[in-house]
């Protein structure tokens, strides 16, 4: 982190808190929930031609309802392929072949699971917060240096301090709501 002025420290603990919620979304992102969307298959990778490429390089992925997706392989023979490596992944899906379209129906999921997934969620929503809060101890730290150095003004400094405290406020806000969001969706039947 830049220790020149209090607007840099400013914008770099928003950069990095931005990152931690992109991270989370991400992260929320491949937390598979009752119903199918085409993004579940994207950390699948099948063997093409020696190299390891995601489903998405190889075929379209689409939804045919909320609880089946397709995938349609662009090459034949590359169907077999593609189903293995979805059987073989670790999102528990079943794939099956109708000539060279697969279809992935969704399993229904038990109580016991989305409760597993609830808890899933809620880690990765703390692993958020604890990460914007390392960034906002980073700011306060840099921030006390350039009073230390006589840089700025003690009343400057305290002000940055509460700028730091608000966006870090509404940065855990935010993720609150994502977990929150997340987690209704993971419960809804």
């Amino acid at each position: 982190m830049s220790t020149h002025t209090i607007p840099d420290i400013k914008k770099t603990a928003e950069t990095k808190m931005g990152k931690s919620v992109e991270a989370l979304k991400n992260e929320l992102h491949k937390i598979r929930t009752g119903r199918a969307h085409p993004g579940l298959l994207d950390q699948v990778h099948v063997d093409y031609y020696g190299s390891s490429v995601p489903i998405s390089q190889v075929a379209n992925v689409a939804l045919l309802d909320a609880r089946t997706i397709t995938v349609q392989p662009w090459e034949k023979g590359m169907g077999a392929k593609i189903e293995k490596a979805i059987r073989e992944s670790d999102l528990g899906l079943n794939p099956s072949s109708q000539g060279d379209l697969l279809r992935v129906p969704m399993p229904a999921l038990t109580e016991e699971r989305r409760k597993e997934l609830t808890k899933v969620v809620r880690h990765a929503g703390e692993e958020a917060k604890i990460a914007v809060r390392s960034v906002r101890r980073e700011a306060n730290e840099h921030l006390k240096k350039l009073l230390k150095d006589k840089e700025v003004a003690e009343d400057d400094e305290r002000r940055a301090q509460d700028e730091v405290q608000r966006l870090t406020d509404r940065t855990i806000a935010e993720i609150d709501r994502l977990v929150h969001g997340k987690e209704a969706e993971v419960m809804a039947v």
